[in-house]
């Protein structure tokens, strides 16, 4: 959520970031909330300039009491009453001229950095660099479902019958390969310094709203019916929930995390939900990692975010590629964001399992994430990145590393989490 102050004393860069995420519908809103806001402080000051002045007659109540002149005291008795009355109703003009600001700034665009690509849709994404050599073997390669099914490991037939599509039995072998990845990344970013962390997994609507979007909530979130609690779309919805409300002494920064969480989404309006595979599902799990920092710090850290997802998939053999999201693919939220994608033999080409966003200060303006420091308070910068996403992470794991005889080659790094297994082969 921008700055108010910003908005209100630089309303044409506000509506020019608009332009830029091709949100011209919003446009309005920029002259409406000024409006409003104008409104609001014109009303403060004057419940403020009437406060003052009821404080002050009320004060003469006594002394004429005291001089006898009940009349004169109960004159100044009403007055002080109408006033009180007045200033209720100012009070609770401002409270709600306020609510319609922050609703709609809610809605209003955070400002893009100036080295975001302009365009329209995530069509129009910049490939930035490749990591590792893209393969494609003389052999063919199955579906990735197809795969896990030839060793026994995906169910999604009885799934189906339990929980509906988008959702899967992981069996045997690939139910450890799932584990392992996801204990592996726990102990890659452990290794990087961050601090592992196992959030809740429900969080409440303030949360929510301060986390993210109306478009993305309504698109993402589960919610609990006759509790203002949501399943959580990502860790990172709990990880920076965790600091709501908090002033931080500026030496503890910066915060860094990693988290463990399953994962619910509704992917509503998205591109369906498949009932062959584990591409696009409603529930997954998810090694996360957050940053809570200086804002001179954030541009920093979030080349150092997306560098750790890319180690880690070069880590396993497989070849990544780093995509800069432009405007029109941002979420209102967002400042910057790179994707990494990694290599699909099968498809030959790349697909995303992963993404890397610095926030700046929305999301901490919005859950009052202030930090104290030497010149006074402020508020922190945010930022978020994903570690690996099991399943979607195994299907470029599994067609990275298969062999002609239908066997999967296990990486030595992840030996470890495999009980010492080179290979899974079938039974």
């Amino acid at each position: 959520m921008i700055d108010i102050k910003f908005l209100r004393e630089n309303p044409d860069i506000v509506k020019q970031n608009i332009k830029n995420k091709f949100q011209d519908s919003k446009l309005p809103l920029v002259d409406e909330v000024i409006e409003l806001d104008a409104q609001a402080r014109n009303t403060k000051q004057e419940a403020d300039n009437l406060r003052a002045e009821r404080n002050k007659i009320s004060k003469q109540i006594g002394a004429l009491m005291a001089q006898g002149k009940k009349e004169e005291a109960e004159a100044v008795k009403k007055q002080v009453t109408e006033k009180g009355e007045y200033l209720a109703q100012l009070e609770k003009k401002e409270a709600e001229l306020n609510e319609k600001v922050k609703n709609i700034m809610m809605v209003i665009p955070n400002i893009i950095d100036e080295s975001v690509p302009i365009g329209r849709d995530d069509s129009e994404n910049v490939e930035i660099q490749r990591y590792g050599e893209p393969v494609v073997p003389d052999f063919e390669i199955p579906y990735h479902s197809e795969i896990m099914e030839s060793f026994n490991g995906l169910d999604l037939d009885s799934a189906r019958k339990v929980a509906g599509n988008g959702f899967y039995y992981l069996m045997g072998d690939i139910a450890r390969l799932h584990s392992a990845v996801i204990s592996y990344a726990r102990d890659f970013m452990i290794n990087r310094g961050f601090t592992y962390c196992v959030p809740p997994f429900m969080i409440r609507s303030d949360v929510v709203t301060g986390v993210m979007s109306f478009a993305e909530m309504d698109a993402m979130m589960y919610k609990i019916e006759g509790e203002d609690l949501y399943l959580i779309g990502t860790s990172e919805h709990s990880m920076i929930g965790k600091f709501i409300d908090t002033i931080i002494p500026e030496d503890k920064l910066p915060y860094t995390l990693t988290s463990y969480s399953p994962c619910f989404r509704k992917e509503k309006g998205a591109h369906g939900i498949e009932e062959r595979g584990v591409y696009r599902i409603h529930q997954f799990e998810k090694q996360e990692m957050i940053v809570v920092c200086k804002p001179e710090e954030s541009r920093q850290w979030f080349d150092r975010l997306w560098q750790n997802t890319v180690d880690l998939f070069r880590s396993l053999d497989i070849p990544v590629r780093t995509l800069e999201c432009c405007s029109g693919d941002l979420a209102d939220l967002k400042v910057k964001s790179i994707d990494v994608e990694a290599w699909s033999p099968r498809q030959k080409k790349y697909f995303e399992v992963g993404s890397c966003s610095n926030l700046g200060d929305a999301q901490a303006r919005r859950l009052k994430i202030r930090v104290n420091g030497d010149n006074g308070k402020y508020f922190a910068h945010t930022l978020n990145n994903t570690v690996v996403a099991p399943p979607r992470m195994l299907i470029a794991f599994l067609e990275n590393n298969l062999c002609e005889d239908g066997s999967v080659k296990i990486p030595e790094a992840l030996r470890p989490y495999m009980g010492g297994m080179e290979k899974i082969t079938k039974s």
